[in-house]
């Protein structure tokens, strides 16, 4: 392997533990092949959020967005973050169209700030999440894909629970509008933080949806070796816990963000290995 490559590896990786404040905890027990591709992956999908997400002028994102999706034909990439990319897609079958659906759920996020129902949101959800678990997955060494896609779109759930607030602020709302109509809660009880009987109702029903699909997803561990299921199974736990935390805290989403300390999270890789 090059010294380029590896230099690629080492800087992919290095951005999956400052950003993937779960993730990371996951792909810590897998073989280093195996985790190098798996962060290649991730910072991908990292470069896609922060540029839906940042600040430039909405036609310049969907440009830079369009540009990383063209990035995928390059047959010599020079920036590290793609050259590790190309490296581990020539390693495992990393499905392209699973990458460039990620780029489809950010261009989303530049024309889509609601969701009418379910239905709708989980199209999104397919797309940011549900396409991270069908690229990971060849590197898992699985062909399970619905339930990989079904866990992907979990995980998104989860986010979407713990980060009303932050979503609020960039003028977003997650929560489907039908659900919110049901459960008496308005956007503007959103941009108040009220914690309200029925914000807690209807958190209550996006938690247990979330956790159904979990259950559902999580029934790709047994497709999978013994390393790569204790991966999936610690980050799937990581998120398992934090929305328990959430909801011990009342459905509490508009203060600070809800995090898993450190010692917390190694307990629950702690525990996957012991199982």
């Amino acid at each position: 392997m090059s010294v380029a490559v590896e230099q690629a590896y080492a800087e992919v990786e290095r951005v999956t533990r400052r950003e993937a404040k779960n993730f990371a905890y996951g792909i810590m027990v897998l073989p280093r092949p195996k985790r190098r591709a798996i962060a290649a992956i991730y910072a991908y999908a990292r470069r896609v959020d922060d540029i839906a997400d940042g600040d430039l002028p909405l036609e310049r994102k969907r440009d830079e967005l369009e540009a990383l999706r063209a990035s995928l034909a390059d047959p010599a990439p020079t920036e590290p973050m793609l050259v590790a990319l190309a490296d581990a897609r020539s390693r495992y079958a990393i499905p392209e169209a699973a990458l460039s659906a990620l780029v489809d759920g950010g261009l989303q996020d530049t024309t889509q700030a609601r969701y009418a129902d379910f239905d709708d949101l989980r199209g999104y959800c397919e797309k940011v999440a549900g396409a991270v678990g069908l690229a990971c997955l060849p590197v898992y060494g699985s062909d399970d894909t619905e339930r990989a896609r079904t866990l992907g779109i979990a995980l998104q759930l989860i986010n979407i629970c713990r980060d009303v607030r932050e979503d609020w602020e960039l003028d977003r709302v997650y929560l489907p509008q039908d659900e919110l109509a049901a459960h008496e809660v308005s956007e503007d009880d959103l941009a108040h933080g009220r914690l309200t009987p029925q914000w807690r109702s209807l958190m209550a029903f996006q938690a247990e949806r979330a956790r159904a699909h979990l259950a559902e997803g999580l029934r790709l561990l047994d497709s999978l070796d013994r390393r790569s299921a204790l991966c999936v199974g610690t980050f799937a736990e990581l998120y398992r816990a934090t929305l328990d935390r959430i909801e011990a805290n009342g459905w509490d989403v508009f203060g600070e963000k809800t995090r898993l300390s450190t010692p917390a999270k190694l307990a629950v890789v702690a525990r996957g290995l012991w199982r």
